[in-house]
């Protein structure tokens, strides 16, 4: 089937949905699977990352039926739109994908478009593992230490994008809202201001939080830390360290302990097979990610928190270049690496494809592939500890070998088939 500027590969199968209850999916052994290359250094990633994750599908007895959609750059040369809903359907259809990434222009222009996709395909959980790598020149000492899973929510917080600018009619209607309707008028300066607004439901919070709840229990994680800053933002981060022991407390029994439990009740002894839920606030959470690295295991946390967060966390193993992520929803999930789009490097087949790489990884476990999500990893850590990397890692290290963006992606393909 062909519609406007997509063709939908004959030679896969679409995922479909097995459960409605649960969003357990039914996955053939040829799945279609939508990749956006993305702006800038998406046309070099993007193409590195199907290479290696087509060899880790063919290694474990499967294969990928990739099908082009567009966004950005690539779906306004052909649409004359940013995002064509076109590019939704076919997502929203074939239920897992995976995206380069996409530019958002700072303080002007369309939002973004990372956000957009979310929200309208309702991937309400940004997930972005983060762990060591051997070979990566990390700028801490126990690099090793550091294997994270931060949950951070995709659909409300300050990314809701509630706001109003300053002259505007509408930021003074809110203005006078707020100071003659409400009776707060000591916050506000004379003159041009930009007012916003901060949504956190117990709805969106509570899906968050237990989807990091039900990954540390399926993955033998001992913790999950809701992140937050209740201290100052008492009716919205706090709510959300409230609601998040409260669902712990009604729907997990014995599985999950609160923290105080473990040392009033447990004496400090975890009993095997349970998840300790803890809370931290948000600026002394970034701190003992530098030093307390080992005691945290998985995180639950805001829109904006986590985008702190896991980018503090990922410089720990050596930066945004190899940091993947995947955007999961009810069903349904979008892979994309945490880097931008770097337009200055495009199509000079230079960068690092590490991230987009292991965030196809994400997207492997998220199928059920297991098998090949592991050969990939084991792979990329293979080739970067033998020294052969891209300059990014080349210009920090000594005896290595520079590879361009495509001999990196053969270099993992080689050690893919090695390993299997």
């Amino acid at each position: 089937m062909t519609t406007d500027h997509v063709t939908v590969p004959e030679d896969g199968e679409k995922i479909t949905l097995a459960d409605e209850e649960t969003g357990e999916l039914n996955v053939p052994a040829n799945p279609i699977i939508p990749i956006i290359h993305g702006d800038g250094i998406g046309t070099d990633v993007g193409p590195a990352a199907q290479q290696v994750l087509d060899a880790a599908a063919e290694a474990t007895g499967r294969s990928i039926a990739w099908m082009r959609v567009h966004a950005g750059e690539s779906a306004r040369e052909k649409y004359d739109e940013n995002l064509p809903q076109e590019t939704v359907d076919a997502i929203r259809e074939h239920r897992v994908a995976i995206k380069g990434p996409l530019t958002t222009p700072v303080g002007a222009g369309f939002r973004s478009l990372n956000v957009a996709l979310r929200k309208k395909l309702d991937l309400f959980a940004n997930v972005r593992p983060t762990y060591y790598l051997e070979g990566v020149p990390s700028p801490v000492t126990d690099p090793e230490e550091m294997d994270m899973v931060t949950f951070r929510e995709n659909t409300e917080d300050v990314y809701a994008g509630i706001e109003w600018e300053a002259g505007s009619e509408e930021v003074q209607q809110a203005k006078e809202f707020v100071e003659e309707e409400m009776g707060i008028d000591d916050i506000i300066h004379d003159g041009p201001v930009g007012i916003g607004v901060k949504p956190i439901t117990e709805f969106g919070s509570k899906r968050l939080i237990r989807e990091a709840i039900d990954y540390a229990l399926a993955n033998g994680r001992d913790t999950v830390t809701l992140v937050h800053k209740g201290n100052i933002m008492k009716f919205t981060e706090g709510a959300f360290r409230d609601w998040g022991y409260e669902l712990a407390e009604e729907e997990y029994g014995e599985d999950v302990i609160t923290e105080d439990q473990l040392w009033d009740e447990h004496d400090g002894d975890q009993p095997e097979g349970t998840v300790v839920v803890n809370d931290r606030i948000a600026d002394n959470m970034l701190q003992q990610v530098l030093t307390r690295t080992d005691e945290y295991d998985v995180v639950a946390t805001m829109n904006l928190n986590g985008d702190y967060f896991s980018d503090a966390a990922g410089a720990q193993i050596g930066g945004l270049g190899i940091a993947p992520g995947i955007n999961r929803g009810h069903g349904r999930a979008l892979a994309e690496p945490v880097h931008g789009s770097a337009p200055k490097y495009a199509g000079e087949d230079k960068v690092n494809p590490t991230a987009m790489i292991l965030s196809g990884r994400e997207m492997l476990e998220y199928l059920g592939w297991s098998d090949a999500a592991d050969l990939v990893r084991d792979a990329v850590e293979e080739t970067i500890a033998s020294g052969r990397v891209t300059y990014d890692l080349h210009r920090q290290i000594e005896g290595g070998e520079k590879l361009a963006t495509s001999e990196f992606a053969d270099a993992v393909v080689e050690n893919i088939e090695d390993l299997a």
